[in-house]
């Protein structure tokens, strides 16, 4: 399963450097120099891979299947990156909102037992404390404050629920379930 390490933001200069919002708790492991990440184009599409991004008059753009990092220098919590064969801002500008993934099958698991990889969480069971079934992980989603729990409701739909041990008591990969104890409502919003 892929986990996602990073998303390329903005580029940086004019020689094909982009910033890096990092989602991962080892950057300095995962952002080396010749790491290879996997590339995912969002969903909203708002990379862009048209003629305006083209590396030749005419040419198109597409964002390659694989990105090897040449280097990075870290400022203000942000990695600042430049990965092979992109060297022009025009490129870079193309890359803007590429997510960058890893394969989970070469990493290590979590030393602390409260820290998850998100594909541990993804299809397993919601329910409250009392046992009422509310539906399955669909994914986690990464938010500036904390992080998200997206359920499948099992009656349609989806909602989130924050990620805090307040609401997340529980989290048993054995069993396939986490245990949630909620206000009275958040499922309905």
């Amino acid at each position: 399963m892929l986990l996602v390490v990073g998303q390329i933001g903005k580029p940086h200069g004019i020689r094909g450097e982009v910033t890096v919002v990092v989602r991962t708790d080892e950057p300095e492991e995962r952002f080396t120099a010749g790491s290879v990440f996997i590339t995912e184009v969002p969903r909203d599409r708002r990379v862009s891979a048209g003629p305006a991004a083209a590396p030749a008059p005419g040419a198109r753009f597409e964002v390659p299947k694989e990105l090897v990092l040449e280097s990075i220098r870290w400022h203000q919590g942000r990695g600042i990156a430049v990965f092979e064969g992109i060297h022009d801002r025009n490129v870079a500008e193309a890359l803007k909102g590429v997510y960058l993934q890893v394969d989970s099958a070469g990493l290590a698991p979590p030393e602390d037992p409260e820290e998850f990889h998100d594909h541990q969480l993804v299809g397993l069971r919601v329910e409250s404390v009392s046992g009422e079934e509310h539906g399955t992980v669909q994914r986690i989603e990464h938010a500036p404050s904390s992080d998200l729990i997206v359920l499948a409701k099992k009656d349609g739909g989806t909602a989130l629920i924050p990620f805090v041990t307040a609401m997340v008591p529980t989290v048993d990969l054995r069993g396939g379930r986490i245990v949630v104890d909620l206000p009275e409502g958040l499922l309905d919003l």
